[in-house]
């Protein structure tokens, strides 16, 4: 008999950014009822599962990651009924659903927060987060240097029940969202709280943000670079070498703890009390890259986001060597690999390495590789980000750092649906992005009708992936020697992977004589040999 099929282990998770994925009430902001809406568009996509980013109440600050209340459904996105709707909705279409849930702080408007300031200093409200007396005579100057994700200082000072100035509290990102202490039995109780709110309610998982932030120590040393430290975590900031962002990031006082591990390994006996390979996703950008195994051990969590791969550019040789260390990293913990080239924080994959035909093949590429992968909306569609006018952004980011970071928004302008309709059927209402004014040849409604479009090559894509037991899987690769610019391999039962990341055809000796799928047009294969053209990914049936 063989063994069970555990959905995870090789699944295709399509993100949904609620707030830009579809209006449907007319207010310029996407909602649930918009997700509801697109359920049969992603089931005829053939996604596995949905991941949506928080729709929890929240005074939106930070794109809904600062949540005043993690079980309950913000009025802009709906109601809780709406949320099981969704669930359902999601389930009578076979697609599994994945809620995001942010244990490294909640928002200063959580009753939590409000009675910390409430109180006074040593007082068991101020203990579920990390209040501390500043520095200096009067304590003017803050506990340490450290600096927000988002820029600026990463501590705020509050003023205290009597009007005078008081302790300083830390916010690893904007000061409306201050971190909270897990070493304080509130803060771990409440999230088994809502974890099994929503395991109840019948999510299938979690992804977890900034899953390595959640302990903190040495908080009373300053870093010795903390502005370029902070430019070595952020996922949109490209513009560092590979060996300044090691050294920089070797040993982070806030990041990749110790005791997170403890954190996860009492939220796997949750996960596992619960039917239905309940899973969970890491958000932990760690280095070295090894350590992120640690998180997807037996008794943690299930993957782990692999971002050391999602910020390489379009080369072979360093492409195919992050394959192949990621999978011997992964190896020994059993984990599989999960692949994902942009997400709601990042330049799109497109805009990133400079072409939609290079993104097409890389795209094909990953999916040709063990494990999972994950797709942000509008990546199937071939979307670039967006070149917005600084008047519209909102990102935290851009505003604290006073306009030099120029922010996430970029990547999360609302979608492209309908040609024929305004705001190109996203909605009725003014979408709270300006879409760009050539966005039509975007929409899903273009795209559908032509035969070479980026959408039909991702439906063709996921159609070959879930028929094939060569493709996802968790099957080895074997690689063939080739020259630089090409990367060749092999998977059993019978698949053969080339791509030419050089900017000329490339004649390749192949054992596979039948296509299954070329990520661009010109693509043939005769007496053994592959013309491949320049950018090109393809698949043989061996």
């Amino acid at each position: 008999m063989s063994e069970k099929k555990i959905w995870w282990r090789d699944a295709v998770i399509y993100q949904v950014y609620p707030r830009s994925f579809k209006d449907s009430n007319g207010d310029g902001e996407g909602d649930l009822g918009g997700v509801i809406a697109g359920i049969p568009y992603l089931a005829d996509l053939g996604v596995d599962a949905i991941w949506l980013s928080p729709f929890y109440k929240s005074p939106n600050k930070d794109g809904g990651y600062d949540v005043s209340d993690p079980r309950d459904v913000d009025p802009r996105f709906g109601t809780l009924d709406e949320a099981k709707k969704l669930i359902d909705t999601a389930h009578a279409h076979g697609i599994k659903f994945i809620a995001d849930i942010v244990p490294n702080h909640f928002s200063t408007e959580h009753a939590w927060f409000k009675a910390a300031l409430a109180s006074p200093k040593g007082s068991p409200e101020r203990a579920r987060f990390h209040f501390y007396d500043g520095r200096g005579p009067n304590g003017d100057t803050p506990p340490n240097n450290w600096i927000s994700i988002f820029r600026g200082p990463s501590w705020t000072r509050v003023t205290e029940p009597d009007g005078s100035a008081g302790q300083w509290y830390l916010h690893l990102f904007d000061s409306s969202q201050p971190d909270l202490n897990w070493a304080n039995p509130d803060v771990e109780e409440d999230f088994e709280k809502t974890l099994r709110f929503w395991l109840d309610l019948g999510a299938d998982g979690f992804r977890i943000d900034v899953a390595h932030g959640c302990v903190k120590d040495k908080i009373d040393v300053d870093h010795r670079d903390p502005n370029r430290l902070i430019d070595a975590l952020r996922l949109d900031f490209l513009d560092i070498t590979t060996e300044e962002r090691a050294g920089l990031l070797s040993d982070v006082p806030f990041f990749d703890r110790e005791g997170v591990h403890d954190i996860y390994r009492k939220w796997r006996k949750i996960f596992d009390s619960y039917s239905g390979d309940r899973m969970s996703v890491a958000e932990a950008f760690v280095y070295p890259s090894s350590r992120a195994a640690r998180y997807v051990r037996s008794d943690e969590l299930h993957q782990v986001f692999n971002f050391n791969f999602m910020m390489l550019g379009w080369d072979a040789k360093i492409m195919s060597e992050s394959i192949k260390t990621t999978l011997e990293e992964l190896k020994d913990v059993k984990a599989p690999a999960t692949w994902v080239l942009n997400n709601h924080d990042t330049p799109r994959v497109v805009t990133r390495i400079g072409s939609p035909r290079k993104a097409r093949a890389l795209a094909q590429l990953i999916h040709s590789l063990p494990g999972g992968v994950y797709i942000y909306q509008g990546e199937e569609l071939g979307l670039p980000s967006a070149d917005l006018p600084d008047a519209a952004r909102q990102d935290p980011a851009f505003i604290r750092s006073g306009g030099s970071d120029k922010g996430r928004d970029e990547c999360r302008v609302p979608l492209p649906w309908d040609s024929t309709q305004p705001h190109y059927g996203y909605g009725t209402g003014t979408p709270w992005l300006p879409q760009p004014a050539d966005w039509a040849q975007y929409c899903m409604n273009v795209e559908a009708a032509d035969p070479a479009s980026s959408l039909n090559f991702y439906k063709q894509m996921l159609q070959l992936r879930r028929g094939n037991a060569s493709l996802g899987g968790e099957g080895a690769i074997t690689w063939i020697d080739s020259e630089p610019e090409v990367m060749h391999f092999t998977r059993e039962p019978g698949l053969e992977v080339v791509v030419n990341t050089s900017s000329v055809e490339k004649s390749v000796k192949v054992s596979g004589k039948k296509i299954l799928l070329a990520s661009h047009e010109g693509t043939n294969a005769t007496d053994g040999v592959l013309q491949l053209p320049a950018d090109t990914t393809v698949w043989l049936e061996r």
